[in-house]
């Protein structure tokens, strides 16, 4: 790879490298140990998510999640009439998802690829979905983020996300993106807090932001502590 500095995507590139060469992590493995207590790996959709068809905001319509994992939300999306396209990075997560899918004989597009890399049309989604993997961007690729959901929704179309909260259960580094950097690492995930997650995405109408419910798996939904739910329109 060229290692020179003439764009402003070079210095993005740079500090992903930079970032990823400190990272002991791997998504691959992290997947390949399916029978790990893991709360994430159970296959319900997100409690907030049922709540938003439930409560008639969000209807069938063409659907982007971002880093869908084992697939619980992009599936609940394809049985709620959705046309749903699911990318994550990891293989290994993928394979999962597309077994799910065929026992629940649920039709989605599961895509390999880095989200910053995805070819999407203007305006070509109704809702786009991200269930844990906001907290796992670096500050610098916010912007990219961000110009990511802006272009990919279509006008009053809905964007919704599940993160971590700072300090809770299961994740939420409480450090300052400077500190991202004089660390070279992401503490396991960056925790928000409401008025963080209103800061950075202040160009979308908010519909509600608040904490995951905390749900017994009995109900077949997934709700636990320490995560952040929000939902925004453009």
């Amino acid at each position: 790879m060229k290692e020179a500095i003439s764009t402003y995507d070079d210095i993005l590139v740079m500090l992903d490298h930079l970032l990823k060469e400190q990272s002991k992590f791997n998504w691959d493995h992290f997947y390949s140990e399916r029978d790990r207590g893991v709360p994430f790996f159970v296959n319900s959709p997100d409690e907030n998510l049922v709540s938003y068809f439930e409560n008639k905001i969000l209807r069938r319509g063409k659907v982007l999640e971002l880093g869908c994992g084992p697939g619980r939300n992009a599936i609940y999306f394809a049985e709620m009439g959705c046309s749903v396209d699911a990318v994550d990075l990891s293989q290994e997560s993928l394979q999962w998802a597309r077994v799910r899918a065929i026992e629940k004989n649920a039709s989605v597009n599961f895509i390999n690829e880095n989200i910053f890399e995805l070819k999407i049309a203007e305006g070509e989604y109704d809702i786009i979905y991200d269930s844990g993997c906001f907290h796992h961007i670096a500050p610098h690729r916010r912007m990219s983020y961000i110009n990511l959901v802006r272009k990919a929704l279509r006008p009053d179309g809905f964007f919704a996300l599940t993160c971590f909260i700072t300090g809770g259960e299961h994740g939420g580094a409480e450090i300052s993106d400077w500190d991202v950097y004089r660390t070279m690492s992401l503490k396991g995930g960056l925790g928000y807090t409401e008025e963080k997650l209103r800061g950075i995405f202040n160009e979308f109408k908010e519909i509600e932001i608040r904490d995951m419910l905390e749900l017994d798996p009995a109900n077949h939904l997934f709700g636990v502590k320490g995560l952040l739910t929000a939902l925004f329109q453009k």
